[in-house]
């Protein structure tokens, strides 16, 4: 679907069902350089589960127009607009990644509207290395590259994905290289600079459920424990044999994880 925020042409995918009135809605968000696509499985299982579901092109990325945001805050702002566009008083909000990030500060800054928070591959602080912004900046392979080899678990690299046939890893390094160069950039600039996901934590009182990777090697399990203990009544699940790519590594337990959130 689209739909207009902000004067822009924004793309959300709904996983090819129209909902019925009164659905609960759950909005998914992508993480840096990618789009809607990373969650394609679970878009499809919430909809046909009941769900209203929106996975969001944030702008910039995917099919959607404009440049893309450049500070976490402002992205949780967004969202909030782009709820008003799409009609939803309340939702379940879903975060991988930098997507994390956003949700969080958008349930803190905005809790009457976040019914419940998936925080899919999260952490307290997200810091890049100033060569792999460089990498994005210059806009050729090396940066996907980087993020697809790191991003993924050993497994996940060798093959054994539930949809057969499916190279999960080079399909994410296509998510990424097929984006802007410079939407990468800006997002990963933007995970890299904020700082205020712990604080932000303490003021959620919506129900919360983080879901981690065993072997993530980019937001790691230690580096979300300033949000568990910010959180202390949110639940944990941790994947095993799961790197920081869960919504396309494990898409099947993400989606199962999320269900009853929504």
């Amino acid at each position: 679907m689209e739909l207009t925020v902000d004067g822009i042409r924004i793309h959300a995918a709904t996983g090819s069902r129209d909902a019925e009135p009164g659905e609960p809605v759950v909005v998914l968000v992508h993480g840096s350089g990618m789009d809607r696509t990373v969650w394609q499985m679970q878009t499809r299982y919430l909809a046909h589960k009941g769900r209203r579901v929106l996975a969001l092109d944030l702008p910039g990325h995917g099919r959607s127009e404009g440049e893309a945001i450049a500070d976490v805050p402002a992205m949780a702002d967004w969202l909030v607009r782009f709820l008003d566009a799409a009609e939803v008083e309340t939702a379940c909000v879903a975060g991988h990644s930098m997507g994390s990030l956003v949700a969080i500060e958008m349930a803190s800054r905005h809790g009457d509207r976040v019914r419940s928070l998936g925080l899919v591959g999260t952490a307290a602080a997200m810091p890049v290395h100033p060569d792999l912004i460089a990498a994005a900046e210059a806009g050729d392979d090396l940066a996907p590259n980087l993020i697809t080899d790191w991003g993924f678990s050993q497994g996940a690299h060798m093959g054994g994905h539930p949809s057969p046939g499916l190279w999960v890893s080079r399909a994410g390094f296509r998510i990424i290289a097929n984006g802007r160069s410079a939407t990468l950039a800006t997002a990963l600039k933007a995970c890299n600079a904020y700082d205020g996901a712990a604080e932000a934590a303490v003021r959620i009182t919506c129900p919360t459920r983080m879901i981690l990777g065993s072997e993530d090697r980019m937001t790691p399990v230690k580096a979300a424990q300033p949000l568990i203990a910010a959180m202390p009544e949110a639940e944990v699940i941790v994947l095993p044999k799961v790197g920081h790519m869960l919504p396309t590594e494990a898409p099947i337990a993400v989606a199962k994880a999320l269900l009853p959130l929504v």
